[in-house]
Order: C-alpha cells, then sequence, then structure tokens
C-alpha cells in the first residue's frame, strides 16, 4: 500500500471568489470540498438535506474560517424552490456567484432483476436532475451577470466502468457526464466553464454504512495505490477546475481514480 500523502496547504488560488456547494456537511466529498474552498481563500454557501448536520458543520467552519465566509441554508436538490433559495441567499449575501460545485448525489446498490421503480428514481432524482437544476441555476445566474462563472459537477468512474448493483447510480453519473459537455458548449458563449470531476473510491463515513466491508476491500484492492483516496484529494482537483489554473477547460471529465481495472 502507497502511503497517504500530505495534506496541501492553501496557496490562495480562489481568493475573493464566492462559491456555492451542494451536499457539503459532513466528512464526504463536499465537506472536503468547503474545507478546501475556504483555505484557498474563497467564501462559500452551503447547502445539504440534512439541516443538523449543515448546521453542525456551517458553525465549525465559521468559527475556524469567520462568520462572514460561510453561509448554510438546507437544500435538497430534487426541489427546484430550495435550489433557487440557495443560490439567492449566496447572490445576495456576497453581491453574485463566481462558482458552483455540484456534488449532491445518491447511491445504493441492488441488482437490475430486484430494482424497485422507486430505487431507480430516486438516485436519478438525486444525482442526475439534482445536478440539472443547479446547473440549469447556476448558468442563468452567470448568463444574466455577464461576469463569467464556472460549475464543478461530481460525477464518478462508474459513469465509464460496470459495476454490479450499481445500473442506477452508474446511468446517472453517465448521464452527469453528458450534461457537463453539452452545458459546457451552452455555457461557453457567456465565457462560463462546466467540467466534472469523476472520482473511484473515496472514503466516507456514509460510503461505510450503504457498502458491505467485502465490496470496499474488492474496490480497494482495484486501486493501483491500494488505498481509498481521501475525500481531500477529490477536493484539490475540484478546486483547480475552479482556479485560473484550468482557464483552457470545458465539458471536461477529469478521473480521479488509480484504478488497474
Amino acid at each position: 500500500m502507497t502511503p497517504q500523502p500530505p495534506y496541501v496547504p492553501g496557496h490562495s488560488l480562489l481568493a475573493g471568489r464566492t462559491a456555492v456547494i451542494t451536499a457539503a456537511a459532513g466528512a464526504g466529498i463536499g465537506g472536503a470540498a468547503a474545507r478546501k474552498f475556504l483555505e484557498e481563500g474563497a467564501r462559500i454557501v452551503i447547502g445539504d438535506a440534512h439541516e443538523r448536520r449543515l448546521k453542525e458543520s456551517a458553525a465549525a467552519l465559521a468559527e475556524e474560517f469567520g462568520a462572514d465566509n460561510v453561509a448554510a441554508l438546507p437544500c435538497d436538490v430534487t426541489d427546484q424552490r430550495q435550489v433557487d433559495a440557495l443560490f439567492a441567499l449566496g447572490a445576495e449575501r456576497h453581491d453574485g456567484l463566481d462558482i458552483v460545485v455540484n456534488n449532491a448525489g445518491l447511491g445504493g446498490t441492488a441488482d437490475l432483476v430486484d430494482m424497485t421503480d422507486d430505487q431507480w428514481s430516486k438516485v436519478l432524482d438525486v444525482t442526475l436532475n439534482g445536478t440539472f437544476r443547479c446547473t440549469r441555476t447556476a448558468l442563468r445566474h452567470f448568463k444574466d451577470r455577464a461576469t463569467g462563472g464556472i460549475v464543478v459537477n461530481n460525477a464518478s468512474v462508474v459513469g465509464w466502468r460496470a459495476q454490479r448493483g450499481q445500473a442506477h447510480y452508474a446511468a446517472a453519473k453517465a448521464g452527469v457526464m453528458a450534461l457537463t459537455r453539452c452545458a459546457a458548449l451552452e455555457a461557453a458563449d457567456f465565457g462560463v466553464r462546466v467540467n466534472a470531476v469523476a472520482p473511484s473510491l473515496a472514503m466516507h463515513p456514509h460510503l461505510v454504512k450503504v457498502t458491505t466491508p467485502e465490496l470496499l476491500a474488492e474496490l480497494t484492492e482495484r486501486e493501483a495505490f491500494g488505498r481509498y483516496a481521501e475525500p481531500w484529494e477529490v477536493a484539490n482537483v475540484i478546486v483547480f477546475l475552479a482556479s485560473d489554473y484550468s482557464s483552457y477547460m470545458t465539458g471536461e471529465t477529469v478521473s480521479v481514480s488509480s484504478q488497474r481495472a
């Protein structure tokens, strides 16, 4: 197993920017992205469907990085009204938005022959339709503002690769990749970039709850480094796509993965 690399400190890559980040409460990729954005000098507006975790996360980040730099509002991305409210909070509090990170997604495991309509629809509505709602809202905001902007979507390597029991999630994440490409072409007309990250295995408590130990061991074995990614390692790539270092990239999905097969 390759040792985990040291945590990368901030370099002010997002200084003065304002970002909305969905599903940003807790210890997953969204929470890591929220912290990374603050470390890079951004102001953040975070949303999450879990109100208690969101409140706790926002309070902890505000104490560490300053209350003026952190705002939060409960947001279920399956509800357009809640999406609108989250974006409005960021625009009003900081006179406009610069970056949107669409992290909300829902997984689960079920073989297709046993999968119910509700299981399929729920995963698609959060993971794909939620990304659509937030991307649409972001582009409307950026177009009206006419000062450019950046959207970063969270996809997954299963959008490219097959995995048993993941037909709904894989279809949703493949849809996120296609949405990213199409949105990027349209958004380029008004100076907005749209890209995505595609992690393979980033460990966090929710993944442990919905995945068997046997499957986690199998997935970890596939990784070239012999370990899973830390959420902050994925967040680093999100920061890159949100920064000026990726100024000529749009419509791309960047694999954050070391899988051998």
